[in-house]
């Protein structure tokens, strides 16, 4: 087996990615939780994101990259005192600000877990849900395809550089500037990005039974909920 080989995960993920994750974001997590709680409500993309997984009283919800938990509370609200919200994050610094949002509300069905999203730490749940998550993953198609068998709905939120030319320009330098969590080597970055958020998409669109889109913020933001038929029920 070469050093390559050997530095990848069962369904081909490299540990040095999940390495560069944990520092960059890990250093960025005071700013990042500050971003998320002033962002949540614009154009309406995280209420969209629970209402489309369709959950209801009693369900069980994960988020993967749950960060430092600015949609523990929507979902919470969607899955009721009797459900359970499972947030699953790889960086440390993140989950630390997650467990303090907990702690402060006194959320008991809430469970933080530190895991990795491409080989999740978790069996059959009602729904799973990641935001600007997967555009991380060299290979968001096997990722989300893994995601797809241990739920019934799957909701990935992605970032689509096909808005209006401001808002190119934005992604364009946010990508930039985070290359190194991007793992962005192309001239292209924001073909890059692009390419990222259709294999997602495929990835629901190849494993469940019917696919739900919603465009966000002019276009740059894209919902897709993936939904399995009863009959085809991951929990069964």
């Amino acid at each position: 087996m070469t050093r390559s080989e050997r530095s990848r995960d069962a369904i081909g993920f490299e540990v040095e990615s999940v390495r560069r994750i944990q520092r960059n974001y890990g250093a960025w997590a005071p700013l990042y939780d500050w971003f998320a709680r002033a962002t949540s409500s614009i154009g309406g993309v995280r209420a969209g994101c629970v209402a489309a997984l369709g959950l209801g009283p009693g369900d069980t919800v994960v988020e993967f990259g749950c960060g430092p938990g600015v949609n523990l509370p929507a979902l919470r609200e969607a899955v009721g005192p009797t459900g359970h919200v499972v947030g699953v994050d790889i960086t440390g610094p993140m989950l630390d600000r997650a467990r303090s949002r907990v702690a402060r509300h006194g959320w008991e069905n809430v469970s933080l877990v530190r895991g990795d999203a491409t080989t999740p730490p978790i069996s059959a749940v009602d729904g799973v849900l990641a935001t600007f998550v997967t555009s991380l993953f060299e290979d968001p198609y096997a990722v989300v395809s893994r995601w797809c068998g241990l739920a019934d709905s799957v909701v990935v939120a992605n970032f689509v550089p096909r808005g209006s030319r401001p808002a190119n320009a934005a992604l364009d330098l946010f990508v930039r500037l985070n290359g190194r969590l991007f793992d962005v080597e192309s001239a292209d970055a924001l073909s890059l990005l692009d390419e990222r958020t259709a294999d997602s998409r495929r990835a629901l669109v190849d494993c469940m039974d019917e696919v739900a889109s919603e465009e966000y913020v002019f276009g740059t933001i894209a919902v897709n909920a993936g939904r399995r038929s009863p009959e085809h029920s991951a929990r069964e």
